[in-house]
């Protein structure tokens, strides 16, 4: 099964339009909204609820043994808005899980870029920012499922605090770059999940508003 790609997210987005302005908003979670973002369950329900956190509305994901996330079919032109911005905050992490295997591909948070393969799923290339319970900031490895077709990269890791905010800026098409060897112009769909199916234990995060942005 392709169970970290986010394929159901995929079926129809080339019908989607293009966003190619100078900043193009993917969630609006600041005010309580998730229009537009889809569920897909792997094993179980993450619970995902908004919340008040430090003064700012977010979205907060709780893992109990499970794997379910939210994602959001939308055509970035990465040529206009290469970069990726978000915030998130890991309020209960993992232990030092081998994040390389199959038995602890689990992530307190996750964000997810992806690029269709259309008719040719097997060409579907999914990039993880991860917040890696194990590995040191901007390690890479394969995925465990899908070690051909998702890259895991670890934004935040071993040197960061959880319970602490964080404002990650990621320039995607540089990292699918780095990471598959391939100049990706356009991705189909984004997605965030908190998932702990693998380990068995339990995680929980909270994500801020996600939106890509020219420089």
């Amino acid at each position: 099964m392709f169970k970290r790609i986010f394929t159901a997210f995929l079926l129809g987005a080339a019908a989607a339009a293009i966003a190619t302005e100078q900043r193009v908003d993917i969630s609006n979670f600041s005010s309580g909204s998730l229009e537009g973002w889809e569920d897909k369950s792997f094993e179980g329900e993450t619970s995902y609820t908004f919340i008040n956190d430090q003064g700012r509305q977010v979205l907060s994901a709780t893992s109990e043994s499970s794997a379910s996330g939210k994602g959001r079919k939308i055509k970035i032109d990465l040529t206009k808005t290469p970069y990726v911005n978000w915030s998130w905050k890991v309020d209960k992490g993992l232990p030092a899980l081998d994040e390389t295997s199959k038995a602890g591909d689990d992530y307190a948070a996750r964000l997810y870029v992806v690029k269709s393969g259309g008719a040719l799923i097997w060409n579907t290339k999914a990039l993880n920012y991860v917040w890696s319970a194990s590995q040191t900031r901007e390690a890479t490895w394969p995925n465990a499922f899908k070690p051909k077709n998702a890259m895991m990269l670890a934004a935040r890791g071993t040197d960061d605090s959880i319970g602490e905010w964080v404002t990650e800026k990621r320039n995607v098409r540089e990292d699918f770059k780095k990471l598959f060897g391939v100049d990706i112009k356009v991705i189909d769909a984004i997605a965030i999940m908190t998932d702990t199916d693998n380990s068995k234990l339990s995680a929980s995060a909270v994500y801020g508003d996600i939106y890509f942005t020219a420089e």
